[in-house]
C-alpha cells in the first residue's frame, strides 16, 4: 500500500539502511542544529575554567585541561555529526537517541570544573562526572550502529567494528575513572585511549566505509567554527564588560577591546569560509581524515581564543596575576595554532604546495609577534590584541587578490 504524504511526515520507525551521500541539497537538520547548543555549553564551560585558571598564573592546569575538555566534546560532536550524515532517519528512534546524547553533552559540561580543579590540585584526577557523561552519549550511539549492523547487511563489518572500537574504549574511560590514577599515570592512559578512539573509525571506515555526505559534512563541520567563534564574540564582550563596569567607564580601550575581540571572530570566519571545503571531499573522499582530525586542533585554538580574551576581561577587572605579555599570549598563541592548522588543512586536503602561502603565514607570523612585542613595550592590552586582529587581513587580502585564482587552478588539477 502507497504511503500518503501525511504518513512520509510522521516520524515512524524506519530502517538505517544509509542515506545517499550524493542526495542533491543536503543540508543540516534542525535537529543537528539543536544537538549543537550542547556544543556550545561545553565549549563555554571550558573556556571559562582555562581563563580563569591562566588568569590566576596556573598555567599547565588551565591548558592540560582545556585540551582534554576540548578533545572529550569535539570528539563527541564529530561521532554525532558523522553518523548522521550517514544514517540519519529522522524516526523517533534517532530523535531520542540524539535527545539522550544530548544530556550527556551536559553532564560532561558538569564535570568540567572538577576536573580542572583536580588537575591543579595535584593527586588524582576527577574525572568520573565527565565519564559519566561520555557513558550516557555512548550508549544511545552503541544502539545506533547496533541498528545499522541489522538494517545495512552491505555495510555490517563497517558496524560492528565501530561496535567494538566504541565499546572497548567506552570501556576503557570507565576503568580510569574508577581507579582514580594520579597525573602521570593518567597522561600515558588517555594517550593510549585517545589513540583507540581515534584509530576507530580508520579501521571501521576500511571495511567499506558509510555513506557519509560530502557537501553535509562541509556544512556541519562549517556551523561548528561558527558556533566556537561565538565564544570569541563572548570573550570580547566579556572584556569591555569589565572596563565598562569599572571606575573609569567607557574609555578609548574599551572600544579598542570591542573592536578587537569581533574584529578577530570576523578575520577567522572569512579565512575559513574562503575555502570550498567539500569540493576535495566530493573528488577524494579518502580525505576526509585530513579534514575531519585537522579540525580538532582549529576547534580547540578557536575556543581558546575566546578564553584568551576572556582572560584580558579578568585582567582589566584587576583580578589577574599574569602580566600583560602573558595576557596577549593567551589569545595570540590560541590564533597562531589556528593558522597554521588553516593553511595545514588547506594543502593535504588540495594537495598544493603554494610559495604564496609562506609570504601569507610570514605576514601572519609578524602581525603576532608585533602585537606580542607591544605589550613588552608597555603598550595596553586593547591596542595590542587590536594589532592581533589586523592579523587574519593577511590572508583575507592575500585570498581576494591572488589566492583565489590559485585556489581555482587548484580545485581543477583534483
Amino acid at each position: 500500500m502507497a504511503t500518503t504524504a501525511s504518513e512520509d511526515r510522521a516520524h515512524h520507525r524506519r530502517r538505517f539502511s544509509g542515506r545517499d551521500p550524493a542526495e542533491p541539497h543536503r543540508a543540516s537538520t534542525p535537529l543537528e542544529l539543536l544537538y549543537d547548543l550542547t556544543i556550545v555549553v561545553a565549549f563555554g564551560a571550558a573556556a571559562n575554567e582555562m581563563a580563569h585558571f591562566v588568569a590566576e598564573d596556573h598555567v599547565s592546569a588551565g591548558v592540560f585541561g582545556f585540551v582534554f575538555a576540548c578533545f572529550a566534546v569535539t570528539w563527541a560532536w564529530l561521532n554525532y555529526s558523522w553518523f548522521a550524515s550517514a544514517y540519519d532517519t529522522d524516526d523517533w528512534v534517532f530523535r531520542i537517541a540524539t535527545f539522550v546524547q544530548m544530556a550527556g553533552v551536559i553532564v560532561l559540561t558538569l564535570g568540567l570544573a572538577p576536573m580542572f580543579e583536580s588537575l591543579d590540585h595535584g593527586g588524582t584526577v576527577d574525572n568520573r562526572v565527565m565519564v559519566a557523561g561520555y557513558v550516557v552519549m555512548r550508549v544511545p550511539l552503541l544502539l545506533l550502529w547496533w541498528q545499522v549492523s541489522l538494517h545495512d547487511p552491505p555495510r555490517r563489518r563497517t558496524a560492528r567494528a565501530y561496535l567494538a572500537f566504541v565499546g572497548v574504549a567506552q570501556a576503557g574511560w570507565i576503568a580510569l575513572a574508577i581507579v582514580g590514577l594520579d597525573i602521570g599515570p593518567t597522561l600515558v592512559a588517555l594517550a593510549l585511549l585517545v589513540a583507540l578512539e581515534m584509530t576507530g573509525p580508520r579501521v571501521a571506515e576500511g571495511k567499506g566505509g558509510t555513506p557519509w555526505h560530502p557537501h553535509h559534512i562541509a556544512e556541519r563541520y562549517g556551523l561548528l567554527v561558527i558556533i566556537t567563534l561565538g565564544e570569541v564574540i563572548l570573550g570580547a564582550v566579556a572584556s569591555v564588560e569589565a572596563v565598562v563596569n569599572g571606575e573609569a567607564g567607557w574609555s578609548l580601550d574599551a572600544a579598542l577591546l570591542l573592536v578587537a575581540g569581533v574584529g578577530l571572530a570576523f578575520g577567522c570566519w572569512w579565512m575559513y569560509f574562503s575555502v570550498p571545503w567539500a569540493e576535495p571531499l566530493v573528488s577524494h573522499r579518502e580525505r576526509s581524515w585530513v579534514f575531519g582530525y585537522g579540525h580538532l586542533f582549529g576547534y580547540a585554538a578557536l575556543a581558546a581564543m575566546g578564553a584568551g580574551l576572556h582572560v584580558a576581561a579578568i585582567a582589566l577587572d584587576g583580578k589577574a596575576e599574569i602580566g600583560a605579555v602573558a595576557i596577549v599570549l593567551s589569545t595570540a598563541l590560541p590564533f597562531a595554532v589556528y593558522a597554521a592548522v588553516f593553511y595545514a588543512l588547506y594543502s593535504l586536503l588540495i594537495h598544493t604546495r603554494d610559495p604564496f602561502h609562506l609570504g601569507l603565514l610570514a605576514g601572519t607570523a609578524v602581525l603576532i609577534a608585533l602585537s606580542v612585542g607591544l605589550a613588552a613595550a608597555g603598550a595596553s592590552v586593547a591596542v595590542s590584541l587590536l594589532v592581533l586582529a589586523l592579523a587574519p587581513a593577511v590572508t583575507v587580502v592575500g585570498y581576494e587578490t591572488l589566492g583565489h585564482r590559485h585556489m581555482s587552478d587548484a580545485l581543477q588539477r583534483l
